[in-house]
């Protein structure tokens, strides 16, 4: 009834004019992908793209695309994520390895969101996988699935997951209070990447397809370094990479969470601003008893620390997008409040 409810809505508002389209009903019918649906063979005009350190999603793998309207460019933007023109759509499907050791073994996809950037704004719709894995369907009110893998330790491993409803796609992607994508920026997509005649940087890849503009050699391009390969950035750079990605899109100025005083981007530099030694605004049960958001060298004082490893929905951070614990995102921020001097 609900789904009805929703394209009576949009269909609505599709004919009377208002700038929305009106929603498929099935993630095939948008032609992004060619041959069988789930090898995520992308269509001509579909680029994959890649992260270099992405948002943590109960250990779901993604995979991305992006695709802009025909005869359109992004412009190089070195500070933000890139900003793409009307018509554009991001693609990003969940998977699990059944056997993360083995990708032989196949995988499950459980969902694929789309970000279609109407002249309206961005809207986000969601398509839910079906068990024979032949298409996804428009899901609007959420739902929760459980997802059994082998993780690559070798441990079986079984959760529920959650596949966000229309609204709470707004609790992570709000900015100013419009709906924006988080991740493809410059920094994030400074990386190389295995596309189908061969690995390339992807920004170098995107200025060869005619996708962007104004792009300065590679070596004065910020980059993020990889948060669980050391050979890419210091542990700082790393944590503050992981945190970055995983807590900013909300704690920011211009975040949801705005109003807490928290500002976990990477390019934050005051400390207080940064939570070190910095009283939580209205944490209540979410302090854990603990006095500071940071605590330098004392990890297990601090609140950050108490709420990333939560799994109570009431204390937990992010508060959305996971059910179960980042256990190595974790101990990567735990060394690097370990490691801060007590200032």
């Amino acid at each position: 009834m609900l789904r009805l409810l929703f394209f009576t809505l949009v269909g609505f508002l599709w004919l009377s004019g208002k700038p929305t389209q009106a929603p498929k009903e099935n993630l095939s019918d948008y032609g992004f992908f060619v041959g069988n649906l789930a090898n995520q063979q992308p269509a001509p005009g579909v680029v994959p793209y890649a992260l270099n350190t992405p948002l943590f999603s109960d250990y779901a793998e993604k995979l991305r695309f992006v695709t802009l309207p025909a005869g359109q460019t992004v412009a190089y933007n070195a500070t933000d994520v890139l900003h793409f023109p009307v018509g554009t759509t991001l693609i990003k499907t969940f998977f699990y390895p059944n056997d993360f050791r083995d990708e032989k073994k196949g995988r499950r996809l459980v969902e694929t969101r789309l970000l279609i950037h109407e002249e309206s704004g961005w809207k986000a719709l969601t398509y839910v996988w079906n068990s024979a894995q032949t298409d996804a369907a428009l899901e609007v009110a959420g739902e929760t699935t459980e997802v059994a893998y082998v993780d690559a330790e070798g441990r079986k491993q079984r959760h529920g997951y959650v596949v966000p409803n229309l609204n709470q796609c707004k609790g992570c992607h709000n900015r100013s209070e419009r709906l924006k994508p988080i991740g493809p920026s410059v920094r994030q997509l400074n990386g190389e990447l295995a596309y189908a005649d061969g690995a390339e940087n992807q920004l170098l890849h995107w200025q060869k397809a005619g996708m962007l503009t104004g792009l300065p050699d590679l070596k004065d391009c910020p980059k993020t370094p990889v948060w669980n390969r050391p050979e890419t950035g210091s542990l700082d750079a790393r944590a503050r990479a992981w945190l970055d990605v995983n807590c900013a899109h909300c704690h920011r100025p211009d975040g949801p969470a705005s109003t807490s005083g928290l500002n976990l981007s990477v390019d934050e530099t005051a400390p207080t601003a940064l939570g070190i030694r910095k009283t939580p605004v209205a944490a209540g049960r979410g302090s854990g008893g603990r006095e500071f958001d940071i605590v330098p060298g004392k990890p297990d004082a601090s609140i950050l620390m108490y709420r990333l490893t939560s799994t109570d929905p009431g204390v937990m951070m992010p508060e959305l997008g996971r059910k179960t614990t980042h256990r190595e995102g974790v101990e990567l921020v735990r060394a690097w409040i370990k490691s801060l001097p007590d200032r």
